[in-house]
């Protein structure tokens, strides 16, 4: 046999490893087959080729990895227990840049799925190496190993801290200055997926400078990059006075508020988280947005989207309208308490309407007039639709419940609180009563009114326990009106009319 014939074997053995691979790594890119290749055991036969020779190979074996560990945590923790991290790990250090992104990818892939599987990726030593890809001077190795750290990070603080003792901070914020755009945005991800977890973590973002960089970016025409730009300032804003503060020194009012208009929903979505997770800390936060034109423009915003999308630019009123009564006055002013009716008529989700219930008590709670606000626009009978309906969550029911007792305990506005008599349970009804019981005694016009529309003839046919709360409403509304047409309107008169017409004997 001639050294020919040798070398052929040698290139056919190759060459068949070489097409393995690559068909492995296109199937494992299709879910319908990703149970018959673990079956087939696939990972056994994929780990010596990480070490094979010819790069290719390994690249390509790390590839198919990638994508079967991606698919389901099963999978992931079959590459963990095959030892196959340390070898990525080594591999990360030694090999080219082909294989250290199909390296990481193996490790995000892993990383993504659960704490656990996260931890396995931080105890084989893979921060090390990734945070030295940040270092390398192709993009696309970078792109890679801040996608697998974000993905460490995303979990909770513990692992969070531990990208951050390898000393990724700096360098992620190094990525969101370099000029291509995949970079930028996945390291705004990674360093939003830092800051989320504790304020001293969003301070570790913050001191490395990430606010003023984050800020440039505000109005970058690349939609997935707003996203992460917008995710990362509320990220950071959202957990004390000082970090929002920080946030909004940047100058980013009123710019941001474009953005509410932005054609993509989830810009527009992480816009309004964001402005919500600043004026929820302070009155003067919220009056700075308010002074911006911010309110405004997120009423605009809540009008123009629907669902989820518009849900933190209906928490953000409320925030707003709960710090004072001025800011509660700039909202009505601004239509948002239109604008949240109108959203309440449109939704049937029961997290959106509880928000939206949330958002109305805290606008109304304040005086008569921001009550009257609320319910000129017909929303206690929502309200109260909302707290007596069967199949709602329980967490809609108590805060339709707390804002419809905030706004009635204010509201002196009577032709709005009349439908309520008829409909009210008496654990409502009794707050209903006791807004009467304040305003009848003084005002003679409405004390007709009262008696004309019914009210004072529903009031009669309320059973009150003697002594209670209600009894004594009732009792003083009674007081506001004749005996004789007390008796009148109280059930069963008509009866005792009659009784006494039948026993009544004329004088002859």
């Amino acid at each position: 046999m001639g050294s020919r014939q040798v070398l052929q074997v040698f290139e056919q053995y190759q060459k068949s490893r070489t097409t393995f691979v690559q068909t492995v790594a296109e199937l494992a890119s299709r879910p319908q087959n990703i149970e018959t290749l673990q079956n087939a055991g696939v990972m056994n036969l994929l780990r010596p080729l990480l070490l094979d020779v010819v790069p290719t190979i390994q690249q390509t074996a790390a590839l198919a990895l990638g994508r079967l560990a991606n698919y389901n945590d099963d999978l992931a923790l079959a590459v963990v227990k095959g030892d196959i991290l340390p070898q990525l790990v080594y591999s990360l250090a030694e090999q080219n840049r082909f294989y250290k992104k199909a390296a990481a990818f193996v490790l995000r892939a892993v990383a993504k799925h659960s704490p656990e599987l996260a931890n396995s990726v931080v105890d084989c030593g893979a921060l090390d190496a990734l945070v030295i890809c940040l270092e390398e001077f192709d993009p696309g190795v970078k792109e890679s190993a801040a996608w697998a750290l974000g993905y460490v990070a995303r979990h909770n603080a513990e692992l969070s801290q531990a990208v951050v003792d390898a000393g990724a901070v700096p360098l992620l914020v190094l990525c969101i200055q370099e000029p291509e755009l995949s970079l930028k945005r996945i390291a705004a991800s990674a360093l939003s997926d830092i800051a989320k977890h504790s304020p001293e973590l969003a301070q570790t973002v913050v001191d490395a400078g990430a606010i003023a960089h984050l800020a440039q970016m505000i109005l970058n025409n690349d939609a997935k990059l707003k996203r992460q730009v917008f995710s990362a300032l509320a990220q950071i804003a959202k957990h004390t006075v000082d970090l929002a503060e920080m946030v909004v020194e940047a100058e980013i009012f009123p710019a941001v508020l474009t953005c509410l208009q932005d054609s993509d929903e989830y810009v527009k979505k992480n816009v309004a988280t964001l402005i919500r997770e600043i004026a929820k800390h302070t009155p003067e936060l919220s009056q700075l947005i308010v002074n911006a034109g911010g309110v405004a423009a997120v009423v605009d915003y809540i009008g123009s989207s629907k669902g989820n999308i518009r849900l933190p630019g209906i928490m953000m009123l409320g925030y707003v309208g709960a710090h004072s009564e001025n800011l509660a006055t700039a909202v009505i002013v601004s239509k948002g308490v239109d604008q949240l009716a109108m959203a309440m008529s449109e939704e049937s989700e029961d997290h959106i309407l509880a928000a939206i219930c949330w958002s109305q008590g805290q606008i109304g709670r304040h005086t008569a007039e921001h009550a009257k606000a609320v319910a000129t626009r017909n929303v206690f009978p929502k309200l109260l639709q909302c707290y007596l309906r069967t199949d709602a969550s329980e967490d809609l029911q108590q805060k339709a419940k707390k804002a419809l007792k905030n706004c009635l305990q204010k509201c002196v506005h009577l032709p709005a609180l009349e439908p309520l008599l008829h409909d009210a349970p008496s654990n409502v009804l009794k707050h209903v009563v006791a807004q009467f019981s304040k305003v009848l005694p003084h005002d003679s016009k409405a004390r007709r009114l009262f008696v004309t529309s019914g009210g004072l003839k529903k009031v009669q046919a309320i059973k009150a326990e003697p002594g209670s709360a209600l009894a004594e409403y009732i009792n003083t509304i009674n007081n506001c009106y004749p005996e004789e047409v007390v008796k009148y309107y109280s059930p069963g008169y008509s009866e005792t009319l009659l009784e006494r017409l039948e026993s009544y004997q004329p004088v002859a």
